[in-house]
């Protein structure tokens, strides 16, 4: 099976609905050095979607485009059919409150509590009070199994417990779209996959659609729906599909590689 038969081709039917992101020939540039290019893919709504590959793929140069972060050299990233790389920026400030991210080490203000950390983009982007912000902040905090901390600092708590802090803060807006940047990054395997099982939860509870940068392979065959892999050298997508389709059916010896010698640690 070729690279070009791996991937699986999204398309709608006539009148569906649009996929929640869609990402139309990206190219990514660091100057005149092109990391990623040609890049296209979508995500369903709903769906937990992996972006995998081995380290300096592009992984998280893909995010920081997606997210917005980074401008593209070429090409344009949509939410729900909007075109978020090239709108206004009252447009853009607006597609921004449909998602939520999760950074890599969950990036908390070290110097605020887990109230105050969560509550920051209900003060940026709502006309809330005090009091319906305080409400919000212990709901979110409880959904990720943290209720009761909102006067604990990110330095009182574990690195798994801070990473959860991060999803509450990321969940704060009520997104329809969740990014995470290798979110078991420096945690240890008991609690990465308990991680892995409250993203799940999260999905179930709220439909959220989940995007996940990651190389962590146990968590790819655990919880995804479907992922797409980079590689270095073609700086660009080499497969596409489900972890365990792709495992036992492509004939590309660098997705093989990646993926059979995590089927033998899982």
């Amino acid at each position: 099976m070729s690279a070009a038969t791996d991937k699986e081709t999204e398309t709608s039917a006539p009148g569906a609905p649009p996929p929640a992101v869609g990402v139309e020939d990206l190219e990514c540039r660091y100057g005149e050095t092109i990391v990623l290019s040609g890049v296209s893919f979508s995500v369903r709504e709903g769906e937990l979607f992996f972006v995998i590959g081995g380290s300096g793929c592009g992984k998280t140069t893909l995010l920081r485009h997606l997210i917005g972060l980074m401008k593209p050299a070429h090409g344009i990233v949509r939410y729900f059919g909007e075109n978020f790389t090239n709108e206004d920026l009252e447009t853009r400030r607006d597609l921004l409150k449909t998602f939520g991210v999760l950074y890599q080490n969950a990036a908390l203000w070290s110097s605020m509590t887990l109230g105050e950390n969560v509550a920051l983009p209900l003060e940026q982007y709502t006309a809330l009070n005090r009091r319906e912000r305080e409400e919000i902040v212990s709901l979110k905090l409880a959904q990720v199994g943290l209720a009761g901390y909102e006067d604990f600092f990110p330095s009182e708590l574990s690195g798994g417990m801070r990473k959860r802090a991060g999803l509450a803060r990321a969940l704060a807006l009520d997104p329809r779209i969740v990014f995470f940047d290798e979110p078991s990054a420096g945690l240890d395997p008991v609690t990465s996959r308990k991680l892995d099982e409250l993203v799940l939860q999260i999905r179930e509870t709220l439909g959220t659609t989940m995007i996940i940068v990651s190389h962590e392979l146990a968590s790819i065959f655990a919880i995804a729906d479907r992922v797409i892999m980079l590689d270095h050298d073609a700086r660009g997508i080499i497969a596409e599909g489900r972890p365990r389709d792709l495992a036992a059916a492509s004939d590309d010896p660098r997705v093989r590689e990646f993926l059979t010698r995590g089927e033998e640690k899982a």
